[in-house]
């Protein structure tokens, strides 16, 4: 009897392993094993300052050192390694990336193919002919203002040594444009109790051209990639883009494509669908 995959998940910008722990129940109740990873800096690793508890010393935060400041891409790849070196004593894996999180899978893929069975993206970030940053200046991208939460930062990022974000604001504007932008279609409670769970630091180090996909090594993985539909933070449009540029570099093996309805976030909160994808790409 072949053995059944771990899911090795890869959360994105400012989350955490936490946010995968609806999709992680549904997937044991169908009989999968999955581990989410906490990339450097993030889960109990990350900085909550005093400051940024009630009522929030905004001054301080300006200034408070981040346990994230250095980290980079390398030290994500080096984490998501590790842990697939350790379940793959377990049989096969599938390393799934959310948003930020296609980065570091894309990274892991470059440098250690052999450690995996499957690459899923779900509305992940799959450079290919850009780095992440240059896609921001491409028509895919037109719509999303990527100064948007720039009210919402804090501190100065070239001196701070990191992105920080205050995802603790009560400010009604900075708190819709948040929804707008990573889940306009969930309920408010849904909404917040999601932010609540954001870490305020982020690390500066999303790549470079040569964190680009390579042909001769990511490029050998099947792969999938699940289009969320509704997504206003990484758009229908990019998602397209991303699966055209990597189908370009190497046709013999395309992206396997799957769509759900949903926002940037709503396949966590209400993982069912998504849980569904990832059991069908098991038996597969």
């Amino acid at each position: 009897m072949p053995l059944s995959p771990t899911f090795v998940l890869v959360h994105g910008a400012f989350a955490n392993s936490f946010s995968f722990a609806p999709l992680q129940a549904e997937l044991g109740l169908l009989g999968h094993r999955s581990v989410a990873v906490d990339l450097p800096g993030h889960g109990f690793e990350a900085t909550f300052p005093t400051s940024y508890q009630a009522p929030q010393d905004f001054a301080a935060l300006a200034t408070e050192p981040g346990a994230i400041k250095g980290v980079t891409l390398a030290d994500n790849a080096a984490r998501v390694i590790e842990a697939l070196e350790r379940a793959r004593r377990n049989g096969p894996t599938v390393l799934v990336g959310h948003s930020r999180g296609g980065v570091t899978i894309t990274a892991v893929a470059n440098a250690r193919p052999d450690l995996i069975d499957r690459l899923v993206y779900v509305s992940a970030w799959c450079p290919v002919d850009l780095p992440v940053g240059d896609y921001y200046a491409e028509p895919e991208m037109a719509s999303v203002d990527p100064m948007a939460f720039a009210p919402s930062l804090l501190g100065n990022p070239a001196e701070l040594g990191l992105l920080r974000t205050n995802f603790r604001t009560s400010d009604p504007a900075a708190l819709a444009t948040f929804k707008e932008a990573f889940g306009a279609d969930l309920t408010d409670d849904e909404f917040r109790t999601f932010l609540n769970t954001f870490q305020p630091d982020e690390s500066l180090d999303a790549g470079t051209e040569a964190d680009r996909a390579q042909a001769a090594t990511w490029g050998t993985v099947p792969r999938t990639y699940v289009r969320l539909a509704d997504d206003t933070s990484l758009t229908p449009a990019a998602q397209d883009r991303m699966i055209r540029e990597a189908d370009a570099l190497t046709p013999g093996n395309p992206f396997d494509v799957h769509t759900l309805g949903g926002s940037h976030l709503r396949w966590l909160v209400h993982p069912g669908p998504a849980a569904a994808v990832l059991a069908g790409l098991a038996a597969g």
